[in-house]
Parts: structure tokens; sequence; C-alpha cells
């Protein structure tokens, strides 16, 4: 029923080979679980009192609250799906209460030290450094996923509109609009990778040296590099740039909603981790507009 329940993820839900890949190592150790600690138990038949105990166990070792309330996520869908298919008749995990994890602050970039690294950083003209700053435009500038960035198409820029096409989460497409020096970035790179790899398919924007399409790691490698050269902030990631994305957006006045929007979130709970970035912008209007202050 696991592989049912992983196929379900895939084509039904169409969740990302990360996901499913997460889902499935979360099963996977509720079953070296259940064969150490319960053999006689398979894991369509486990009762709540089995699962509370592998979670007993799991706070025992070192796992951080987050990390075992993903699992209890992961498990409590598992046997949703075997109620789903009358597989079993009640959910034995639908009870098991989440652990209290403190919140993790996004991190992000000053807004001096963006400027310094994509407007005072001498990229010369070669198609590597185009390429370097395209990547680190269109992840501030747009907030894209860094999946995103890698599977975005030539022919998902709209010139004309200035617009780009993103392919996001469970295959939801949505359209987030860029600027002039964006497209007019996006097109000296473009003449670049078409001079430098003739015969391409040009079907990927990004490519690595060789026109191969790009892959995480190596996305990884040229925002760490940049980052760490250029900016104080503590973490150093394409999804970093993304949190700058967002936080810049709210600090200057941007509606949570539109905000919500432009990054693919299914909910504004999730977009609402980036207000409190905002807070030091509140108390400067709070000051030069409230007649008390």
């Amino acid at each position: 029923m696991v592989e049912s329940f992983l196929r379900y993820l895939r084509y039904e839900k169409r969740y990302s080979d990360h996901t499913i890949l997460s889902y499935q190592n979360d099963l996977n150790q509720l079953q070296n679980f259940l064969d150490s600690e319960f053999p006689d138990a398979p894991i369509i038949e486990v009762n709540h009192s089995i699962l509370r105990s592998w979670l007993i166990n799991l706070s025992e070792s070192s796992l951080s609250p987050r990390s075992i309330n993903r699992k209890i996520i992961s498990i409590r869908s598992f046997y949703k799906f075997l109620v789903k298919k009358e597989v079993i008749s009640t959910n034995p995990a639908s009870k098991l209460s989440m652990l209290k994890a403190s919140k993790k602050l996004p991190y992000f970039v000053r807004h001096d030290e963006i400027i310094s690294l994509l407007d005072k950083k001498v990229f010369t003209d070669s198609f590597e450094d185009q390429r370097d700053r395209l990547i680190l435009e269109l992840l501030y500038g747009t907030g894209i996923r860094e999946a995103e960035l890698i599977n975005l198409k030539e022919k998902d820029i709209d010139f004309l509109n200035q617009q780009i096409k993103v392919l996001g989460k469970r295959n939801k497409e949505r359209i987030i609009p860029v600027t002039r020096q964006m497209t007019d970035l996006i097109k000296i790179y473009l003449q670049k990778k078409k001079e430098s790899h003739e015969g391409n398919d040009g079907k990927y924007l990004i490519v690595t040296n060789k026109g191969n399409k790009s892959y995480p790691m190596f996305i990884y490698r040229i925002v760490n590099n940049y980052l760490k050269s250029f900016t104080n902030v503590e973490k150093t990631s394409p999804h970093v740039l993304r949190h700058t994305f967002a936080t810049h957006l709210l600090n200057k006045g941007a509606d949570l909603n539109s905000v919500k929007d432009l990054l693919g979130h299914q909910s504004i709970a999730s977009t609402q981790i980036y207000t409190h970035n905002t807070l030091d912008q509140l108390k400067k209007i709070f000051e030069q507009a409230h007649p008390k202050a």
C-alpha cells in the first residue's frame, strides 16, 4: 500500500520528487520501528498507541520538533489515504498531537547589500558572468524557487508583455511581471548563450558552462559564492533570495495577498512569516505619522 500511496502523491496530488522522497523516508522509518519494536503489527494495522510510541522514540532522539511534525503529517496523509481506499475504517494518526516548535525567522539580505551586489559588482561580458548575474537577478527580482528557475524555458519569457511564466509546485502555472531592465538582461544573456553554445537546443533558459540544463547544486554554488562575498547574511542559498524578495516588497508597502500570489503560496499563512521584517518599517511610519509619536 505504501507504493500505491506514493503513486497517488505523484500522479493525483502532483507532489514534487523531493516531497515524495520525504514521505517515503518517513514511512520507511516507521516500518523500521515496527520491525524492531512491534514485529507482529503490519503498517496498515497499527493503532494510535503504537504510533504514539514511535513519536516518543523520535522525541528521545536528536530530531527537532519541526522534523517530527513533518513525519506526523506524512503518516496522517498515509492513513487518510488508506481510509479513502477503504483499506482501514479509521485513521490511527488523526489524533496525534503536533509538537511545539520554535518559529524560524527567514534569513534575508539587507537592501543595501543586494544593491551593492547587483548594481556595483562588475560583471564581465562573458557568458558565465552574464548567466550568473541573470540567476541572481531572477531569484531576487521575481522570488521564484530554485527548481522553478532550473525548469524555466526560453519560451516562458514574454518580452512584449514583460512577464515570465513559471511552473510551480503541483504543476501550477503563474505569471510574474518583470522589469524592462530584466528583459534587457535576458536578451543580452541569450545572445551570449547563442555565441558560446552554438547548436544548443535552447530549451532551458539557464545552462551550465557546457550548455547543459542546470541543477540544484550548480545554482546553489553560484548564489553562495556571490552572497558570501557581498553580504553578511548568516545563511546563503537561492531560497534566501526568495525570502529577500518577499521581505523587501512588504517593507515597501506591498499588499500581502499580492506577495502571496507572486510567490505561488497556497495559503496566506505561508506568506505571513515575512511580516516580522516589516516591523521596523511600521515603527518608522508610526513615528512619522502619529500625532502623539
